[in-house]
């Protein structure tokens, strides 16, 4: 029997293989999200739970076989109950990422209304030398430092900002963390740097600003208390005194790279047009 390219590369094969890359993509997806919530431990209990399902079975433990599958046949159910939580989120995110946000919609990229409050927040902050700390995540995880704080989970606004970082409010010690576009948590904790050369005027919000990128790829704006200065970390090096526009660029250049603006552009220019076309800028 001799082989054939041609018997390889047909449609069958080809839309099987395309199946299997889907799945493999949406589990990946799934751990991710899962990865970074209380989900993970939710599943190491699925985990010992089938542990068990199988052992019952093996050793014929009829009493607590019975309940397994009374157990697995409510599970479903079961799961949508327990999961409730990471399942909006997953579904908040897909919407965020490929649909139009009819409330927004002037901005090309969900980053530009992230960037753009952040800044609005931070130059009312400066004026008025209201102190802040405000860590973005890129690719290396917060969330352990998030949970040093108190979660939110909020959209974020240069109000709520603003807001949290009023002196003499419960809220405005610590950072504020933001993950996945949204402010996931507030006064949370950040490691102090022990560098000998940053100047020592600064103080603890510096320090921790410059703690935090000394050990992830994080991004971290903070607004002096003493001289209402903006300044940004990012792997342990601090840029002082930017103005608006600098702040701008620089945050720009961390979270609107032209890569991503085109993958984050497809849908939206996609159902721009079916919508009624390109409209002027």
């Amino acid at each position: 029997m001799s082989f054939s390219w041609e018997s390889l590369f047909t449609w069958s094969n080809l839309a099987n293989l395309i199946d299997i890359l889907l799945v493999w993509f949406i589990i990946y997806q799934l751990i991710k999200i899962l990865r970074s919530s209380r989900a993970i431990n939710i599943m190491n209990g699925v985990f010992i739970f089938l542990l068990g399902k199988l052992i019952s079975s093996f050793f014929q433990l009829e009493t607590i076989d019975w309940i397994m599958n009374n157990i697995i046949r409510w599970s479903v159910i079961a799961a949508i109950v327990i999961f409730q939580p990471e399942i909006r989120r997953g579904l908040e995110f897909i919407g965020k990422r490929f649909l139009i946000n009819t409330s927004d919609n002037h901005y090309a990229n969900p980053s530009e209304k992230m960037i753009n409050e952040i800044v609005e927040a931070c130059q009312y902050m400066a004026k008025r030398r209201i102190g802040a700390l405000i860590s973005l995540e890129k690719t290396q995880s917060l969330t352990d430092y998030a949970k040093t704080g108190i979660p939110l989970h909020a959209n974020i606004s240069s109000q709520l900002l603003i807001n949290i970082f009023i002196p003499n409010t419960p809220l405005h010690d610590g950072a504020v963390i933001i993950q996945d576009l949204e402010i996931s948590s507030a006064a949370s904790y950040l490691p102090l740097s022990e560098n000998p050369d940053i100047p020592k005027e600064l103080g603890t919000r510096h320090r921790a600003a410059v703690g935090l990128s000394e050990n992830t790829d994080a991004v971290t704006i903070v607004v002096s208390e003493e001289t209402g200065d903006v300044s940004l970390t990012y792997h342990g090096k601090i840029d002082r005194e930017l103005d608006r526009d600098e702040l701008c660029s620089r945050l720009a250049d961390h979270f609107l790279s032209k890569d991503d603006d085109d993958d984050d552009n497809f849908f939206v220019n996609l159902f721009a047009k079916s919508l009624g076309g390109d409209q002027d800028e």
